[in-house]
């Protein structure tokens, strides 16, 4: 899929901190990453906030709509959010 598998975002940390996320599907998994400043280095996220995962939703449901990804790709992420956050309610 190449660089349209990249989808970044900029938020506020539990904190209220700045930050800079994104997210790359790598094979069939979805790999976050953030940054607290323009120049910091990149950190790996282990385990993303349910918010994170929304933000990624999000995107990814307005890329299949312009047909930039595959129309079962919301699907399939939603799907995952499920396992993760069982008490999550998606749009």
């Amino acid at each position: 899929m190449g660089a349209k598998a990249v989808i970044s975002w900029k938020g506020r940390t539990a904190e209220g901190l700045k930050r800079e996320v994104y997210a790359r599907r790598v094979g069939g998994e979805w790999r976050f990453f953030a940054r607290g400043k323009r120049y910091d280095q990149w950190q790996a996220l282990e385990h993303p906030p349910l918010e994170d995962w929304l933000e990624l939703l999000d995107a990814v449901q307005r890329r299949a709509a312009r047909r930039l990804l595959r129309p079962e790709e919301p699907e399939r992420l939603k799907k995952i959010i499920h396992e993760l956050f069982p008490e999550a309610e998606l749009p």
